[in-house]
């Protein structure tokens, strides 16, 4: 055989491989795909029916009059919206996020930014264990944390009365308090959650070279500086997006703050999502219609919120782009 026939050869059975490949390539395209669509189908009926139709059908019900039992529902259009526009308990409770967002936010960030570039250090001792401590409370459930803390700061006979007490101070009702309860309140979210965005702090620095430090402090940059030169600049991009999350997150916290005040005290503490609960279930007469129409119009909050993370990703993104 000459060696222009065994090229053909090798040419022809190329050609017949790439053909049944061909032929065979859509064949297995659909499997894979059939496959992935009946590992996701649990996923996507469990969502469908516990998120995507209850807020569908919260746009329903707050076009309605229903107290939740009887089987009819009188349509009433807008008029479920406009009490809750003229309910003054619907801007306190409007009020109370906004302040509790404020009081979180800004604490919550820098403080975790603190700790992560501590924790950063590779020369610090344990630190695998520092990271863990910091973490546990985030996998601890919210409510419980709300029911121990109760007991914690209770007034007569809670640890921390007891110990301020004997400073002299006498028993502080922190929850009691119309003007500690809030605070009080944020102080527990920011420890419960610290652990989260001090994750995401240490994430962004890891991001940061290590030998762009080392070369600060050959030429005799101090801490400040390298982190007003060097750290802060690289961390701009993630600093927009850890905000905004930090505030998304701010706005669901109805199982520490209902375990903690149920509100009160004179509904100094109750957030939309709580106000949302009183009309829905803690009413002597149900009114779904006017929990819903609220319900909406905290979702719309919500999305604007969810419009400014995208802004912030994109944002992140090209500051990390211009800085490469």
């Amino acid at each position: 055989m000459t060696s222009r026939s065994v090229q053909l050869s090798r040419r022809q059975d190329r050609r017949s491989k790439s053909a049944t490949a061909a032929v065979d390539r859509p064949r297995h395209g659909w499997q894979k795909t059939t496959w992935i669509w009946i590992f996701l189908l649990p996923t996507v009926v469990l969502y469908g029916l516990y998120t995507i139709y209850p807020i569908i059908a919260s746009y329903w019900y707050s076009l309605v009059e229903w107290n939740g039992f009887d089987s009819g529902q009188k349509f009433v259009g807008l008029s479920n919206y406009h009490e809750v526009f003229a309910d003054p308990l619907f801007w306190n409770s409007f009020k109370v996020t906004l302040l509790f967002m404020l009081l979180v936010v800004p604490a919550r960030v820098l403080l975790t930014l603190l700790m992560a570039m501590i924790l950063n250090s590779p020369k610090l001792p344990l630190i695998g264990v520092l990271r863990s401590a910091f973490f546990i409370p985030v996998v601890t459930t919210t409510a419980i944390i709300g029911v121990v803390m109760r007991f914690v700061l209770d007034p007569a006979s809670g640890p921390v009365s007891s110990v301020l007490a004997k400073l002299g101070f006498g028993g502080v009702d922190f929850l009691g308090d119309q003007h500690l309860a809030l605070p009080a309140a944020a102080v527990l979210y920011i420890w419960k959650f610290f652990g989260v965005t001090m994750i995401y702090w240490l994430a962004a620095l890891q991001t940061i070279p290590y030998e762009l430090y080392e070369a600060a402090r050959i030429d005799g940059a101090g801490t400040w500086q390298l982190f007003r030169h060097i750290t802060l600049p690289m961390l701009k991009p993630f600093l927009i997006i850890i905000t905004v999350l930090t505030i998304e997150e701010t706005f669901h916290n109805f199982d520490l703050m209902y375990t903690l005040t149920s509100g009160g005290p004179y509904f100094h503490t109750e957030i939309i999502e709580i106000y949302i609960y009183r009309w829905a279930f803690a009413a002597p007469i149900p009114q779904l219609g006017h929990a819903s129409a609220a319900a909406v119009v905290f979702g719309l909050l919500v999305a604007i919120v969810g419009a400014l993370q995208l802004w912030a990703l994109y944002t992140g993104r090209r500051l990390r782009g211009e800085q490469r």
